[in-house]
């Protein structure tokens, strides 16, 4: 039993697909689709960069989504392996957005237009500059939770991912974040700051739950019978109506990607097919349970390699 899995941000790379998009035609026709939908030139920035215009959120977002969806169907289409079998479609993130597309919730052109607003609403939540993301390394969500209650009067800081066994990710305004590193320095704890642009999944983008709100109360998602966990309920999503309130959700909580990949495995899931850039999020199930199957997919011969 297999389920997909999306990455999120953090997995772009300049000229990720290329190899895919010289080779088969159904890549560069979204390719192509993407420039026309949102009227920007993202297959150049995919293709060519600079990484600097790639890493901005606002292209970011549309940019993984693009990759994984294209690759997705070209596994079913091209290659007849048929992906619509999983148990469940999972994504980090905004690689939630990749799975409820793929699962067949909602088309590609309404997909990617919806997460151009979304980078640019979360990267505008907070100045630059005012908010940043840690990540920590070698203890468990529960010390983590220990430590900021106990520092509540002193700093706000918000776990915003927690990601894999001995790796989680903390947002907050930057003040906060320097505070809450002396406090780790005390305890031995290891962190790391990391290269983002705004504190993601947290309080602090409010903002962007409020556009994010607005836009996708527009949205008519198709019933599906694939099924889809949930970032921040690490949970089933039974509905569309859920699966609305979840996405706007998920912006300012913490995405609960350990628990979620426990849910699945727990449920009979022996193997995870990650499709998109990069290969995070097979470390991170590895990291979870080193006894399950995980395949990266992200060019030709990881596509005639796989097996389900």
């Amino acid at each position: 039993m297999f389920s997909v899995i999306f990455p999120g941000q953090g997995s772009q790379i300049v000229g990720m697909g290329k190899e895919l998009y010289n080779k088969f035609d159904l890549v560069k026709n979204l390719f192509k689709e993407a420039d026309e939908v949102l009227n920007l030139p993202l297959s150049k920035i995919i293709l060519e960069g600079p990484s600097e215009k790639l890493n901005l959120t606002i292209n970011t977002q549309p940019a993984i989504y693009l990759i994984s969806f294209a690759i997705y169907n070209l596994v079913k289409k091209e290659f007849n392996i048929n992906l619509d079998k999983a148990e469940y479609f999972a994504g980090h993130s905004l690689g939630e957005y990749s799975a409820l597309s793929s699962a067949g919730f909602l088309n590609f052109s309404k997909t990617i237009k919806l997460l151009r607003i979304r980078g640019d609403a979360m990267q505008n939540s907070v100045p630059e500059g005012k908010g940043g993301m840690i990540a920590v390394l070698g203890t468990t969500v529960e010390t983590i939770e220990k430590i900021l209650l106990e520092n509540q009067n002193n700093f706000f800081v918000e776990i915003a991912n927690d990601n894999s066994v001995g790796q989680i990710v903390l947002s907050g305004l930057i003040e906060d974040l320097e505070k809450l590193t002396n406090v780790f320095k005390t305890n031995n704890i290891k962190n790391i700051r990391l290269p983002v642009s705004a504190p993601f999944h947290c309080k602090l983008m409010n903002k962007a739950s409020e556009i994010m709100k607005n836009e996708i109360e527009k949205v008519n998602f198709v019933d599906c019978n694939n099924k889809l966990i949930s970032n921040v309920t690490a949970n089933e999503i039974l509905n569309k109506e859920q699966l609305k309130k979840l996405l706007v959700y998920q912006i300012e909580n913490r995405v609960r990607w350990r628990e979620s990949v426990i849910y699945m495995i727990n449920r009979g899931v022996n193997q995870f097919i990650e499709i998109g850039p990069g290969k995070v999020l097979s470390g991170l199930v590895k990291r979870i349970n080193k006894d399950v199957k995980i395949n990266t997919i992200n060019s030709e011969n990881d596509i005639k390699d796989l097996k389900i």
